[in-house]
């Protein structure tokens, strides 16, 4: 057996595409033009790339792009202020933080100072309670483009057994609720979990996010299961993901490529949720005006 390619550079750029359309619709509508502010902390490379690349196709779908980029020594106080000016800005529709943030600072208050409405990475601990009951509201970006994927690829979620390697807060916890409310029967494993190669077996959908360089291959993978590789490394080979491809896709129906899946989905979705953001905040404003 020979995976087929779940392609996420071309779901990517329809999600962009659709985004685009709504971005003009929305404008003639309201005449509102929604605004992303990312907000970049410090001059780390990584993370300086991250930002470009969102604020670039940001502009292509025709949002405004509001960035703000704060010094590495910058204070908590500074940095809360910029976040509050933000929040209260009724032309920015969405806040993004790029993580890491500087290590002097608490990242965590940081986030839950964005209000949930403007929270288009979906991490407020407001947003993961809407998810954790089902409930609309803004979701983590990696974990609904791994979710577009499926969709897109016409897998079959509800009733299939789901296992998510990994459990952070921004793929693995959300990657596993989300599968859960589209009635997969899910299992989560981590560090500590006993005989992990056997319990991915069992996988009809396996979504990998453990943040290790191919540390999973076919004998982690039933034949004809679907596998989603959130993981992205540079090694001296060259890119690769948290599971070895070549291996991994002669026992698998389907994989996502490293590069070239799950990656550009997330820039997409975050496009996706600032619209959403900005729909909603034109309806308050208009409902605030009738009033």
């Amino acid at each position: 057996m020979t995976a087929e390619y779940i392609d996420g550079k071309a779901v990517a750029e329809a999600v962009r595409a659709e985004v685009a359309v709504g971005v003009d619709a929305h404008l003639s509508a309201t005449g509102r033009r929604p605004g992303l502010a990312t907000l970049l902390i410090g001059d780390d490379p990584a993370s300086e790339v991250y930002v470009r690349n969102k604020r670039r196709l940001c502009r292509d779908v025709g949002m405004a792009d509001r960035h703000q980029h704060l010094p590495g020594d910058v204070s908590q106080r500074a940095v809360e202020e910029t976040i509050d000016a933000l929040a209260a800005d009724t032309s920015v529709s969405g806040i993004l933080l790029q993580l890491p943030a500087p290590p002097h600072l608490d990242a965590e208050e940081l986030v839950g100072r964005i209000p949930a409405g403007k929270d288009v990475d979906g991490l407020t601990i407001w947003n993961a309670g809407l998810l954790a009951q089902n409930r609309e509201g803004l979701r983590p970006c990696t974990p609904s483009g791994v979710m577009r994927l499926l969709d897109h690829a016409a897998v079959q979620i509800a009733g299939a057994h789901a296992v998510v390697v990994g459990r952070s807060a921004l793929v693995g916890r959300p990657m596993a609720q989300m599968l859960t409310n589209r009635d997969a029967t899910v299992t989560v494993c981590h560090s500590r979990t006993v005989d992990l190669e056997a319990v991915c077996k069992t996988a009809d959908i396996l979504v990998v996010a453990a943040g290790r360089p191919r540390m999973l291959d076919a004998d982690a993978v039933k034949p004809g299961a679907v596998v989603i590789d959130v993981g992205i490394h540079r090694t001296a080979d060259g890119l690769c993901g948290d599971v070895d491809t070549d291996s991994a896709s002669r026992v698998a129906s389907m994989i996502t490529p490293v590069p070239g899946g799950v990656g550009p989905m997330t820039i997409a979705m975050l496009l996706e949720n600032t619209l959403i953001a900005e729909k909603a905040t034109a309806n308050a404003l208009i409902a605030n005006a009738a009033d």
